[in-house]
């Protein structure tokens, strides 16, 4: 398993984990860094310059292999946001890897690729990838509708989007929405992606920080145990189907403001549970190939098993 994104990020297999909110660790990270992919921690954990860089040195002395830090922006510059800052804790710490997202990369990618930084920028539309290619990024990742999470706003599955975009753009593509084991692997690849990111099947694995409540539900769940919610204020996730997914999807065949919608989605509440173990006080992204999954795997088996089952399938298909 190779690609040309293992030698422009270093890494032994194109897979990278995706940067789900509270979830991306720095343990986390490091876990899936050794086992030959691409960890990410998630800038939005933390509140300060210091404590991101703190971050990044716990990683860093959990695995000597790359790792990626995602700073999630707004899509307009907004009072008090950390960007740069956590763009200055990337740079300093000589992050080998940043991940941007929300709105325009260009202004940060002189910085970044001054301090050795490659950068990847999460686009949900083939014009958005190109924009960010045009800026001069190092990679895109995309993901489809079915992705947990933010899918964007335009509905459009990885089946049509991902090859969409790889024939759009003549940087490395990042692929994902579905991704969990060897066969989806190789259909990302065979879309034209040069490598994975893996969101909700990393969510069950034991070194992910949720508390067990939650990886049970995952493992008894099925395709249909999701749902996009937030439409009605502009800003679409898919989330597992629960009691609190559910009332919001109540509220907005009304016309909420978004001080109706925001306490049921509030990310604070979503850490409350995730440390509690109760699944149904608030929304939880989810992809739908959470219906694929059936164990709590280590990382380790986790990659060697994508890694054992694509090296297998891949001389059958032609």
């Amino acid at each position: 398993m190779n690609s040309s994104l293992c030698s422009l990020l270093g890494i032994q297999y194109p897979i990278m984990q995706g940067a789900f909110q509270w979830l991306a660790t720095p343990e986390l990270a490091a876990a899936v860094s050794n086992a030959g992919g691409l960890g990410t921690i998630s800038a939005s954990l933390y509140q300060t310059k210091e404590e991101l860089t703190e971050a990044i040195a716990r990683a860093k002395s959990l695995t000597d292999k790359p790792f990626c830090v995602n700073i999630s922006m707004f899509p307009e510059v907004v009072e008090g946001e950390k960007t740069w800052d956590f763009i200055a804790a990337c740079c300093q710490s000589q992050v080998p890897v940043v991940e941007l997202s929300g709105r325009d990369p260009k202004p940060f990618v002189e910085e970044l690729h001054g301090a050795g930084a490659k950068i990847i920028h999460k686009s949900t539309a083939v014009r958005f990838a190109q924009k960010a290619e045009a800026a001069g990024v190092d990679v895109v990742s995309v993901v489809g509708f079915e992705c947990g999470g933010a899918p964007g706003n335009d509905d459009v599955t990885s089946m049509v989007l991902i090859p969409s975009v790889a024939s759009a753009v003549h940087i490395p593509v990042i692929g994902g929405g579905g991704v969990c084991d060897g066969r989806s692997y190789l259909a990302m690849r065979a879309l034209g992606a040069e490598g994975v990111v893996i969101g909700t099947r990393f969510m069950a694995t034991q070194e992910c920080a949720i508390h067990p409540n939650f990886k049970k539900l995952l493992v008894d769940s099925n395709e249909r145990a999701t749902m996009v919610v937030q439409r009605s204020i502009d800003f679409p996730h898919r989330n597992l189907k629960n009691e609190t997914t559910l009332q919001v999807a109540e509220l907005e065949k009304g016309n909420p403001k978004l001080e109706d919608i925001f306490p049921y989605v509030s990310g604070k509440r979503q850490k409350k549970c995730y440390d509690s173990g109760d699944t149904q006080g608030g929304v939880f992204p989810c992809g739908e190939v959470v219906g694929r999954i059936h164990d709590i795997p280590t990382v380790q088996q986790l990659i060697n098993r994508i890694v054992r089952e694509a090296e297998a399938i891949a001389p059958t298909l032609l």
